[in-house]
């Protein structure tokens, strides 16, 4: 509680002048005991029933929040009328502070992850996730004859710390990995490692990375023309070639790892393998992996595969106060791993 509390009560003191200007009164149920509530509906799973948090409140009060009087109603009706946008920036305004404390710890990375956190400015990974059904129990879903989706989740992830980048959400939960290129060529930095899955293959794209690494799957159709053939045996290939047609044609590495009887195929736009060798690239690309493991602790361990509201109110307002309560978490997992002198990977994020 005491860690929450350090990290969470700077950034909510932030947003009392937005809050004002939303018009919620700040009587009882203030910014800081809003958040309290939410945040320990989602950390304990305790549901959206305004009755064991009124009761929860009245005998022990919650996190930093002490002993408090208020209706079920009261705290209903306030969950329903506050603008996720508040979490929303809560979230932005914790995540400089978490990259700090990460940066000032001294535990070790992995030596690959060590040797690309040294060469790039950040090492990032980008992927869609889709939100679970919505239960039909919930608010107007009762007669629903199907289980509609919550949405899609994009996230950018800083796979050396494992803190979130960036978050976006869409509604549609049919929308493609590709319609969020426009949104990550604008936040991804100059010198950064961008690892991305087939999904994001888009040509246009990649030759906009000019001051960009990239790293990506070959599709098994790929069109593409031999420049140069700077490696080649029987578990190594590493060719650049053109790719694309147009303003999209440039040249790329088209690399071929063999490992366990199948060939594996990636592209990255790092044509010298003095910077970025093949055997390197090839095991980046399985760093990609962590931002799979991110979503799926947001998720399973901290509940955003279940949605206790059915508005789209509500879906944000979990959404972004559970990678609020990821982010800590994280801080706390790198902490421990810190003080034990281990890689951030050695710690059990449930177990913590």
């Amino acid at each position: 509680m005491a860690h929450l509390s350090e990290l969470l009560q700077p950034a909510i003191e932030a947003q009392q002048a937005i809050y004002k200007k939303f018009g919620l009164r700040n009587r009882s149920l203030t910014l800081s005991v809003t958040i309290a509530i939410v945040v320990s509906i989602i950390g304990r799973q305790l549901g959206s029933g305004g009755s064991e948090i009124a009761r929860l409140l009245r005998t022990e009060g919650l996190l930093w929040t002490p002993v408090l009087m208020v209706s079920q109603q009261a705290i209903s009706e306030r969950l329903r009328f506050s603008p996720p946008e508040i979490f929303l920036r809560v979230l932005l305004h914790i995540l400089p502070v978490l990259r700090k404390r990460e940066q000032a710890r001294q535990r070790p990375l992995p030596p690959l992850l060590a040797w690309a956190q040294a060469q790039y400015t950040v090492v990032l990974a980008a992927d869609g996730s889709t939100l679970d059904a919505l239960l039909r129990q919930v608010g107007l879903l009762r007669d629903s004859e199907t289980y509609p989706l919550a949405g899609k989740i994009m996230g950018v992830l800083d796979i050396c710390s494992w803190l979130p980048y960036v978050i976006w959400y869409d509604e549609d939960d049919k929308v493609s990995d590709q319609s969020f290129w426009d949104r990550i060529l604008k936040v991804v930095p100059e010198g950064a490692l961008l690892i991305l899955d087939l999904g994001f293959t888009n040509f246009k794209a990649f030759a906009q990375l000019v001051k960009v690494t990239f790293i990506t799957r070959a599709k098994s159709n790929l069109s593409f023309q031999i420049v140069k053939v700077q490696q080649s045996s029987g578990q190594v290939r590493d060719w650049q070639v053109w790719i694309g047609t147009g303003e999209s044609r440039q040249k790329v590495r088209l690399i071929q790892v063999h490992y366990r009887g199948n060939w594996y195929r990636y592209l990255t736009n790092e044509l010298n393998p003095n910077v970025l060798p093949a055997l390197y690239a090839a095991a980046l690309y399985r760093q990609r992996w962590s931002i799979e493991d991110a979503f799926n602790i947001v998720k399973r361990l901290l509940g955003l595969a279940y949605f206790w509201t059915g508005s789209q109110y509500g879906i944000l307002l979990q959404i972004w106060t559970t990678w609020l309560l990821y982010g800590v978490l994280v801080d706390l997992t790198d902490a421990v791993a810190n003080a034990l002198g281990k890689p951030f990977m050695d710690i059990s994020m449930e177990m913590v």
